[in-house]
């Protein structure tokens, strides 16, 4: 196998990631945060699930599943969940700033 394509082997499918969407079921066993809590965060509007009709199944994409994982980590760390949810915002802007300089060039 050609240096080049590993490389295609070990990259990222970015239109993968953008169709991935999990019920809150799967989202909670993955990131290990309870259906309840993640719900709550979603009151408050620090996640949004991509269901559109009220007493529907949540769906959540990639996007939203990061972000969960990201500010269970910080909590974990000993950050309250305001400050934790402004942390991964602040982080989450920075890096699609980075990524639209990326694809511009």
């Amino acid at each position: 196998m050609s240096k080049s394509e590993n490389s295609k082997d070990l990259s990222f499918d970015f239109d993968f990631l953008d169709k991935l969407v999990v019920g809150i079921g799967e989202v909670a066993q993955i990131t290990g945060i309870p259906t309840r809590q993640i719900r709550y965060w979603e009151e408050k509007g620090i996640i949004e699930s991509l269901t559109e009709e009220e007493g529907k199944n949540r769906r959540y994409n990639y996007e939203n599943i990061k972000k969960m994982l990201l500010i269970k980590e910080l909590m974990e760390e000993g950050y309250t969940l305001d400050a934790s949810a402004e942390k991964v915002k602040k982080r989450m802007e920075m890096i699609e700033e980075t990524l639209n300089k990326l694809k511009n060039k």
